[in-house]
């Protein structure tokens, strides 16, 4: 196998400790049936271990220098090369079961990765990834703490979210100069049927436009600013970390009557 230098563009961490991919891949533990999608198996040490335990393994990788050697190494698993936020994962529609997605992803590009998740749930039943800790804390922050924010309540609506382990800096290589950890996603929640998830997601990214400032300065700096606020006075004086999701979903209520 080509030992080919990780690329800072691809934001690649190649992950060079056994024990933490054995730990990794036994906390996921698929099994033979399942669908398994890997995002960026880089040099094959995730892929060989899930190799090992399922029939049906596809990994999506962009950087191309790779493949080939994956492609030898391991004659039954299907590649797919391309950028994982521009996959077409209508490809997955004609499998039995739901994709089991899993990967040490490229920590700049997290939080796209995670909502083009949500968008295609359909056809996902759980993720389990190695994320920045900072970010794993943001994911599963509660309401009223500094790390409560956008991912942590758009996470709330549409799944169940779980810090699984910390993952050392040592065990990557190059060595990142912050704390991972593994965080699990199960794709398990009923979004209300009589909202718009296209507004909800503009809500919550326009309530914490502006963090320190109340909802109705944060409100007014956006997309909704020229709606009429008088139906929503009770929020207004709040702050976005002081909502819980049930409010949240009142306001996308609220502004979905307020565009129509």
């Amino acid at each position: 196998m080509t030992e080919n230098k990780p690329l800072k563009r691809f934001g690649q961490n190649y992950i060079v400790d056994k024990n933490i991919v054995n730990k990794f891949v036994g906390l996921f533990d698929p099994k033979p049936d399942d669908m398994v999608l890997e995002i960026g198996p880089g040099r094959g040490a995730i892929t060989e271990q899930l190799m090992e335990k399922s029939n049906n393994v596809y990994a999506v990788e962009i950087d191309s220098r790779v493949i080939e050697d994956l492609s030898k190494r391991f004659e039954k698993l299907t590649i797919i090369e391309a950028d994982i936020l521009k996959l077409d994962f209508d490809i997955f529609s004609k499998f039995p079961t739901k994709i089991r997605a899993i990967g040490n992803i490229p920590f700049n590009i997290t939080s796209p990765i995670i909502f083009n998740f949500i968008e295609k749930r359909a056809l996902i039943s759980d993720a389990m990834f190695i994320v920045q800790h900072e970010v794993a804390k943001r994911m599963k922050a509660g309401r009223g703490t500094k790390d409560y924010g956008i991912l942590s309540v758009i996470l709330e609506a549409f799944t169940t979210v779980k810090i699984v382990a910390k993952v050392s800096p040592n065990v990557f290589y190059p060595k990142p100069n912050v704390q991972s950890a593994i965080i699990h996603l199960v794709f398990n929640k009923e979004f209300p049927a009589d909202l718009d998830e296209k507004v909800f997601l503009q809500v919550v990214k326009s309530a914490f436009g502006n963090r320190r400032k109340t909802l109705k300065n944060s409100l007014k700096n956006s997309i909704f600013g020229s709606c009429d606020f008088s139906g929503i006075n009770q929020f207004l004086s709040r702050r976005a970390e002081e909502l819980n999701l049930n409010e949240f979903f009142q306001l996308t209520e609220y502004f979905m009557q307020a565009y129509d």
